[in-house]
């Protein structure tokens, strides 16, 4: 649907720097436009001062410096001015960093997460000795804790021993008899709160 007069800004040119707006970069866009050199160092200057004044509240050492280095990216390093500072930093400013690579690691089970198959693994080969008795004691907890959480508040101590025992392949066999387990508070929802008052 075309209507004259009438657009948006899905169908308008993307913003470099989004936070000063589409009147700010059309002030730049004009001002890159300009012939005379001495008419776009005025522009340029008048709009540095209107960038300065749109956010009071940072006033850093550079902050005068990052308003320039913001205008020169904005006119995609085509305003040709006396910049009152070294601008050539600003495009690392403008550089988009590359995309991290997220560790894909193939687990039995998700709700227990990557970290605690690096335990199991751990547990596998360490010698019995506080230590141990300790992270397994850690293991099973944060286990029963990951059960309360993905199952929606049911965990079941079963559960976590067959777990422990069959991703250790049976090096840990957690004695439920002897065994505590941390006392988990389950929170209540605000609906089951309102109804008990």
């Amino acid at each position: 649907m075309k209507i004259e007069g009438l657009d948006y800004n899905t169908q308008r040119e993307r913003l470099v720097l989004p936070e000063y707006g589409r009147e700010l970069q059309s002030m730049v866009d004009h001002c890159v436009s300009l012939k005379n050199r001495e008419e776009r160092q005025s522009c340029a200057e008048t709009i540095v001062a209107i960038m300065d004044r749109m956010f009071p509240e940072d006033k850093s050492e550079d902050h005068e410096q990052k308003l320039w280095d913001h205008l020169a990216i904005m006119s995609n390093f085509q305003l040709d001015i006396d910049y009152p500072y070294d601008v050539s930093s600003a495009a690392k400013i403008a550089a988009k960093p590359e995309p991290m690579e997220y560790p894909m690691k193939r687990i039995p089970v998700r709700h227990y997460g990557s970290m605690m198959f690096e335990m199991f693994e751990k547990l596998k080969t360490m010698e019995d000795g506080e230590e141990r008795d300790e992270l397994i004691r850690l293991a099973a907890n944060q286990m029963k804790r990951d059960l309360v959480q993905w199952g929606h508040g049911t965990s079941d101590d079963e559960k976590v021993a067959t777990d422990l025992a069959r991703f250790t392949d049976g090096k840990v066999q957690l004695d439920l008899d002897s065994f505590k387990f941390d006392k988990i508070e389950q929170q209540q929802s605000s609906s089951n709160k309102k109804k008990k008052k």
